[in-house]
């Protein structure tokens, strides 16, 4: 894409904000060497202001603009529609929709962020319920698994629209490489599944191409890292509990191991030894380094930073959000689409 990348960034969202918001945002100056973005930063400008002197930013790609008030982290979806607007998350979502950014991104209250995504640039028409992406690490690469947990029910024609849009994601961030779909299921036989999956395997056959994805068919939750596919599809309920699952497995492992090699000066001076590849298999399972899900379904994309990650993980999001744009997920998304509906 030639057109300058416009992020939309609700500065104010999540834990510690605004301050792990504007660091991040000093990272991702420092470490992208393009300059073909503008950040538009959402909030409270007197205190954005203070920050950016803080942290010695200087930059002409950034553009300040002022909003009075915060969606509070207590806030509730039903409540949001009254409260939000005028916030630094509504304003960040409709500046998208004016046209003047091509993408938003928050550490906000999700379910809040979620309402007003999805009533201020609504749904895309060939698309019924959005869906909640995240990127997993794998043994060749990377996953995108949906949905994550914006639809507890889900329908077999859902779960094919997921694997479109994931599809999409994938494409978009990783172009060299081929899309391979898989339905989360309790087997790989067949005759596994509930009648919805079993009726979302057969479509999803039927649409396998080298153009779109290929259906891989059904894969259990213990070889979801396997590489074997890279978009793993599934209703939000199975989505939410296997993503907390994997995040607790990842931090049990990490925290043991490092209690087991620094329990005694043996133990201390074997990580001598093998500190390089320790490294290595800590930055892997680093979860800043996926720091971001992708509201899928609207009229434009949307992250979801999480509330209690540092700046170094907001730093990732806001990555996220560039690759995505550059990448012109939009395009992608109304190609698979237009390829579900017309076959």
């Amino acid at each position: 894409m030639s057109k300058k990348i416009s992020i939309a960034i609700d500065a104010m969202g999540g834990e510690n904000a605004p301050n792990k918001t504007i660091e991040g945002i000093k990272f991702f100056l420092e470490k992208n060497i393009n300059k073909d973005f503008t950040l538009n930063i959402f909030g409270k400008e007197d205190i954005i202001n203070e920050k950016i002197r803080k942290y010695n930013i200087k930059s002409n790609l950034i553009n300040i603009i002022n909003s009075d008030t915060v969606v509070s982290d207590e806030e509730t979806p039903m409540t949001a529609v009254k409260n939000s607007k005028n916030t630094s998350m509504w304003n960040c979502i409709k500046h998208q929709l004016d046209g003047k950014s091509d993408i938003s991104l928050s550490a906000g209250n999700t379910g809040v962020l979620l309402v007003i995504s999805r009533m201020i640039l609504k749904m895309m028409n060939e698309v019924s319920k959005p869906a909640l992406a995240g990127l997993w690490p794998n043994q060749n690469g990377m996953n995108v698994v949906l949905d994550l947990g914006a639809n507890i029910e889900c329908n077999d024609q859902n779960l094919i629209d997921f694997a479109e849009l994931g599809s999409a994601l994938f494409k978009s961030l990783f172009p060299k490489e081929s899309a391979k779909v898989s339905l989360l299921n309790v087997g790989s036989e067949e005759i596994k599944g509930t009648e919805m999956l079993k009726a979302a395997s057969k479509r999803l056959r039927d649409l396998s191409n080298e153009d779109n994805f290929i259906y891989n068919g059904y894969i259990e939750g213990n070889n979801i890292m396997s590489g074997k596919s890279n978009i793993i599809v599934t209703d939000g309920f199975t989505g939410n509990i296997a993503l907390k699952t994997a995040e607790g497995t990842a931090k049990f492992i990490t925290k043991n191991l490092k209690k087991s090699l620094t329990e005694n000066l043996f133990t201390k001076i074997s990580l001598l030894f093998s500190y390089f590849s320790l490294k290595k298999f800590q930055n892997k399972l680093d979860p800043r380094k996926y720091n971001g899900a992708i509201f899928l379904g609207l009229n434009g994309p949307v992250v979801k930073s999480h509330g209690g990650i540092d700046s170094i993980g907001f730093y990732h999001s806001i990555d996220l959000c560039y690759k995505i744009v550059k990448g012109d997920l939009m395009s992608q998304v109304r190609k698979n689409l237009h390829h579900s509906k017309s076959a």
